[in-house]
């Protein structure tokens, strides 16, 4: 009697690769860099992105040959990996919702007080050592507007909440507790601090441009925890420039490794952070223990979580 097959798991590298010794035995493990994808891909079964940062499976899927029937991103976003001809297919796309909820919440948290208090000031007078006395902003009153109704949005208005701050989410449909696209531009005018933590879409694609950055109001700061491409970087860079807003902080770039040679290094005002906001200690292992334990549901038979609708970009639900 033959012995029933193991199915193939290919594994887009990135260093450090994942510990998927728990599958020993369960799976045929492929590793492969981005070179080699399009070559490895019609022998898979499951495909682990494990190198989130790379665009290779954007561009090789659409490639001769069968495809896995099951692929998961080691990454909440699913941007950098999704194309016309994968989002057409029959094939299952995961996530790794869950791991960066409390972790890039923390980090909002953290960026609002350190604006709050004039921290960067503080530690670069220290370098100096200059005794220069300020006034901080009190956080508890304030008003915040996070755009992106998902497990991070809702887990960073659950922190700002904590803090004394009122938040608003604002999410692709209005529901209970959520508000819709169209109170957006008004909660915008009156937050003392706009969150974006959306998916990278069609409809959120360059949302924070010239227009609404000039309807918030002076005394308010910008944060990006979400996908780069959501703001206009030359449009945010004008506006703390001209002091339209007060300050801002931003995780994610349209470009990343944001270049030595970027104009945002030398914007005023402006946090630069190395999309860092969801990477604590022990992360990587959080995000193979997940996988494995959706493979383990996957060689199971049963239902996957964390399915990504193809056509939103997200997983929906709340």
């Amino acid at each position: 009697m033959t012995a029933p097959t193991m199915p193939t798991l290919l594994v887009l590298d990135a260093d450090p690769p994942p510990r998927l010794g728990r599958l020993t035995g369960r799976a045929r493990i492929v590793h492969t860099d981005e070179g080699g994808l399009a070559a490895r891909l019609p022998e898979a079964d499951v495909l682990l992105v494990w190198d989130f940062t790379s665009h290779a499976v954007r561009e090789a899927w659409p490639g001769e040959g069968p495809r896995p029937r099951w692929v998961h991103t080691a990454s909440a976003g699913v941007d950098h990996l999704m194309c016309p001809a994968l989002a057409a297919s029959g094939t299952v796309v995961t996530n790794a919702r869950g791991v960066f909820d409390q972790p890039i919440a923390e980090y909002v948290a953290a960026l609002v007080l350190a604006m709050a208090k004039d921290l960067p000031r503080t530690w670069e007078y220290q370098r100096q050592r200059e005794w220069r006395h300020r006034e901080g902003l009190r956080v508890a009153g304030t008003r915040a507007c996070v755009v992106g109704s998902g497990p991070i949005g809702r887990a960073i208005a659950r922190t700002l909440k904590a803090l004394g701050v009122t938040p608003a989410l604002v999410g692709r449909t209005p529901r209970t507790g959520v508000h819709g696209p169209a109170d957006l531009d008004r909660l915008l005018a009156r937050a003392d601090w706009v969150v974006a933590a959306a998916p990278l879409t069609d409809a959120t694609r360059g949302m924070f441009d010239a227009r609404r950055f000039g309807m918030m109001q002076p005394s308010a700061r910008f944060i990006n925890v979400g996908r780069g491409a959501l703001v206009d970087e030359d449009a945010l860079a004008e506006a703390l420039s001209k002091r339209w807003i007060a300050g801002a902080a931003l995780d994610v770039f349209t470009h990343e490794p944001l270049p030595p040679g970027s104009p945002l290094w030398r914007v005023p005002g402006l946090l630069v952070s190395p999309h860092m906001s969801g990477d604590t200690v022990g992360w990587r292992d959080e995000l193979g223990s997940q996988f494995v334990e959706l493979y383990e549901r996957w060689a199971a038979g049963r239902p996957l979580v964390n399915v990504v609708d193809k056509s939103r970009g997200y997983v929906p639900g709340h």
